[in-house]
């Protein structure tokens, strides 16, 4: 098995705003696809890249908050670089870059939809 994981979803009520926020996070558009009434956008291109896929989405069923399961993102070895972008994108950070011994660094931040997210580095 590669994964425990194969592919995430983090809910969002309002699509457009939610896209904004982590295509900035991302530092590029990420690509939107509909389907059965939902709107998502990847954040991978392709489910044949390695890793696990995801995606933010909006339709039926998708009720976002703090309270759901936390998805910590690999966004980078910097930190600090990323989660400088939250708060001009809209979003706020929860808890600031920690250092783990021996498991590299992690933030929380919330985003424009109110789910909480984290992301992890191993530098």
């Amino acid at each position: 098995m590669k994964n425990s994981l194969n592919w995430f979803e983090i809910p969002v009520a309002d699509f457009d705003r939610a896209h904004r926020f982590y295509s900035i996070i991302y530092a590029h558009q990420l690509p939107i696809q509909e389907s059965d009434g939902y709107r998502m956008a990847m954040f991978q291109d392709t489910m044949e890249q390695e890793g696990v896929g995801g995606a933010i989405v909006a339709g039926a069923g998708q009720i976002p908050g703090p309270a759901g399961a936390k998805v910590y993102l690999n966004l980078g070895d910097n930190l600090d670089e990323i989660l400088a972008r939250v708060e001009p994108a809209g979003g706020k950070i929860v808890i600031p870059a920690t250092k783990m011994p021996e498991y590299g660094s992690y933030a929380v931040f919330e985003d424009t939809e109110g789910n909480h997210v984290g992301v992890h580095t191993y530098n």
